[in-house]
């Protein structure tokens, strides 16, 4: 039995590269919030939502973006392998 392809180091890091920016936006968004109304609980609040939105948005584009040569490659080479994934029946 062969090992599975392991993704590389920045693949695996990804999204908690997403989650780093989400949260950075949502501490920006709760501060200038809570700031400017002086209520510490409307600034969590904007702060969840800008944390969520933010999440969707900076996802959707890390999904949208073409992938470049290395990937394509990465990705026919996984195509033209026999490797077997768990529960596929093969």
């Amino acid at each position: 039995m062969t090992d599975p392809i392991k993704p590389s180091k920045r693949d695996r890091f990804r999204p908690v590269e997403l989650l780093v920016m989400s949260v950075i936006v949502a501490v920006f968004i709760a501060l200038v919030v809570a700031a400017s109304v002086r209520n510490i609980g409307l600034g969590a609040i904007f702060g969840g939502i800008g944390f969520i939105v933010a999440l969707v948005v900076l996802a959707t584009l890390a999904i949208t973006t073409k992938p470049d040569s290395a990937e394509i490659d990465d990705l026919d080479e996984q195509d033209r392998s026999d490797h077997h994934t768990p529960g596929s029946g093969h």
